[in-house]
């Protein structure tokens, strides 16, 4: 029986790249191995993050995610394929980004409840030839939490590393999310259908 290829990896082999993700999230790091191709993680410390006050929505994961990969330009070879990705939650016009400690933390909950909100991730593919940029948006609807749902959450699950202050597959998402419309991996971090997508398309 002939074996059944990967059809990136595939690609991905026949080109000859090698797959770097630059990010210290566990959970982009997940959702890449759950698509099933080799990659090497690639970290560098105390990268900026900052953007120009004048961007709002998409635009500003998407300048995040495109000055990351300058930062990591130099390190890169020949045929390797650099990913790079910034998220945010977006409410009412407002970046809610990753909470200063647990009652921000806690704020920042109060806030989304009971509303939707948009999570925006900006994904920046560069090599030593080309770079491409995408973003992907998604809704997420909240019901309204208590306060003693928004103090369990914290005080057992401490999402001071990530956007919003929750992450989606955690209990405050089973208890709490009414609707998602959009790609739930997303929410997660890295729009991985997308991204997969983007790869088949440009390879």
């Amino acid at each position: 029986m002939n074996k059944v290829q990967h059809p990136l990896a595939a690609l991905l082999g026949t080109e000859g790249y090698k797959v770097v993700l630059a990010s210290a999230s566990p959970r982009r790091q997940e959702l890449l191995t759950g698509l099933g191709i080799d990659f090497e993680v690639r970290l560098m410390p105390d990268l900026d993050e900052s953007y120009p006050s004048g961007l709002d929505g998409e635009k500003i994961p998407s300048y995040i995610a495109r000055h990351k990969a300058e930062a990591y330009k130099s390190t890169i070879q020949p045929k390797e394929l650099l990913i790079t990705a910034d998220t945010i939650v977006w409410l009412n016009g407002e970046v809610l980004g990753k909470p200063v400690d647990e009652e921000d933390a806690k704020a920042i909950l109060r806030r989304l409840s009971g509303k939707t909100h948009h999570v925006i991730t900006g994904v920046c593919l560069t090599t030593t030839d080309w770079q491409k940029s995408f973003t992907a948006v998604t809704d997420v609807s909240f019901s309204d939490l208590t306060e003693e749902e928004i103090e369990y959450y914290i005080a057992n699950y401490h999402p001071l590393d990530k956007a919003g202050a929750y992450g989606v597959q955690e209990w405050i998402g089973y208890v709490g999310v009414e609707g998602i419309h959009g790609s739930y991996f997303n929410v997660m971090g890295l729009p991985i259908q997308k991204l997969y997508k983007e790869l088949m398309r440009l390879l």
